[in-house]
């Protein structure tokens, strides 16, 4: 699974062929989370509210090149990196 960005402990990451709606993986400390890049909501698992707020403020400014990483694994292409939340 590419790491398509990492930023203050939090890795973000994108499956190859996944299941739809369109989504990305969340990984910080111990808590794992699946979110959903139409509306940012979290679908499984679960993060602490400041690491959740991070991941949104970053994917709010990031959501067409989600989208167009999300098309590139579908496809078996290997997603292009997002810049980090500074």
């Amino acid at each position: 699974m590419p790491e398509i960005s990492r930023f203050y402990g939090i890795k973000i990451l994108m499956f190859y062929d996944e299941h739809n709606p369109p989504h990305f993986h969340v990984e910080y400390n111990e808590h794992k989370a699946v979110i959903r890049i139409a509306d940012l909501a979290i679908t499984e698992g679960t993060l602490p509210p400041k690491a959740a707020a991070l991941v949104v403020e970053w994917a709010l400014a990031h959501q067409d090149e989600l989208r167009a990483d999300w098309d590139l694994a579908q496809s078996n292409q290997k997603p292009h990196k997002i810049a980090p939340l500074y």
